[in-house]
């Protein structure tokens, strides 16, 4: 097997994992992730690993040096293939093995790391941390997953349906099989659809799906809604019947695009976007200003250009104090 180096040492990886890193290599790491998105998803499958060596770690009675020896010895004339291989977002193949046999030693769990691999594969789960990460999926579906979310998946979709499981924010691109409909599962909520485009986001309780092209069918118990192109859902606690609603604009998937798409767009729904955008703390002053609708096209402007042109649009002012941005 090739062996592929991660462009960090792995050692430092660990004990920046276990919280044994020095300020020093902590911000040696934390610089690292925040320089590539393919590193942020290279320690979330490394963490991944960590995460379960730990649920095997307290029922280990494996001597971990003998373990190591016949891993390491497996590693060498072991071959990738489909079945021994992690997906990653980059077509670059990772040493995933030789990562989780120092994973091993270090938390003395035994021999796990190749029964791990084989079954965990099978399986993929892709985790953003704090990176815009974009996967493509084995028949061709496109998500781009939001900061801070999670999509777990299988390598490669059998029966008559594609299933997938999603915790925060993604942008769905489905290719279209009208014999394999898309679901995707987020807390008690599916979502099924053939071929389509949507946003889905799950924060705080509360679930989300907005359609950008074709219908989205969104269910709940036994409660069912089809969604067409400009229309959204809100699904939160256990209770309430589904119901949609028109939006306009595209304030929803600033992330995949890097617009903000205002079309007679209230000043209150704008403003919690660009606190999450740019991550600053927005608040409006008055009241009155709450539902005026402003109508504009942002491309990747910074901050100030933004507050420019909304300060411009409604003739306020624009005060910064004790960490807020206040229009009045």
């Amino acid at each position: 097997m090739s062996e592929q180096k991660s462009p960090i040492n792995d050692d430092l990886l660990v004990k920046y994992l276990v919280g044994e890193a020095t300020p020093g290599e902590t911000a040696e790491v934390d610089a690292w992730l925040a320089a590539d998105a393919a590193n942020a998803l290279y320690y979330a499958q490394l963490k991944r690993v960590w995460d379960e060596s730990l649920n095997l770690a307290a029922n280990s009675s494996v001597d971990e040096d003998a373990a190591y020896n016949r891993l390491q010895k497996r590693i060498k004339n072991m071959t990738v293939d489909g079945e021994a291989q992690v997906v990653t977002l980059q077509p670059k193949k990772t040493n995933w093995l030789a990562i989780a046999a120092s994973i091993i030693v270090l938390c003395s769990i035994g021999y796990i790391a190749l029964n791990y691999l084989n079954d965990g594969s099978k399986l993929v789960t892709v985790a953003s941390n704090n990176q815009v990460l974009a996967d493509t999926l084995s028949e061709g579906t496109v998500v781009t997953l939001n900061k801070s979310s999670q999509l777990s998946y299988p390598k490669k979709f059998s029966g008559g349906q594609r299933t997938v499981s999603l915790q925060g924010e993604a942008f769905f691109n489905v290719t279209p099989d009208k014999t394999k409909p898309f679901i995707i599962k987020v807390n008690d909520v599916t979502i099924r659809v053939v071929g389509t485009s949507f946003n889905i986001k799950s924060r705080d309780g509360k679930t989300e799906v907005i359609v950008a092209t074709g219908i989205v069918n969104v269910a709940r118990s036994r409660d069912s809604i089809n969604l067409n192109p400009g229309e959204k859902t809100e699904v939160a606690g256990s209770r309430g019947i589904l119901s949609k609603q028109s939006i306009k604009g595209n304030l929803y998937s600033y992330y995949v695009n890097h617009e903000l798409v205002c079309d007679q767009t209230p000043l209150a729904e704008l403003v919690p976007v660009l606190n999450t955008v740019y991550n600053v703390h927005i608040i409006i002053g008055n009241k009155a200003l709450a539902q005026l609708p402003i109508t504009t096209v942002f491309r990747d402007q910074s901050l100030e250009q933004v507050l420019m042109v909304v300060q411009e649009t409604f003739k306020i002012k624009v005060e910064r104090t004790n960490g807020q941005i206040i229009l009045k």
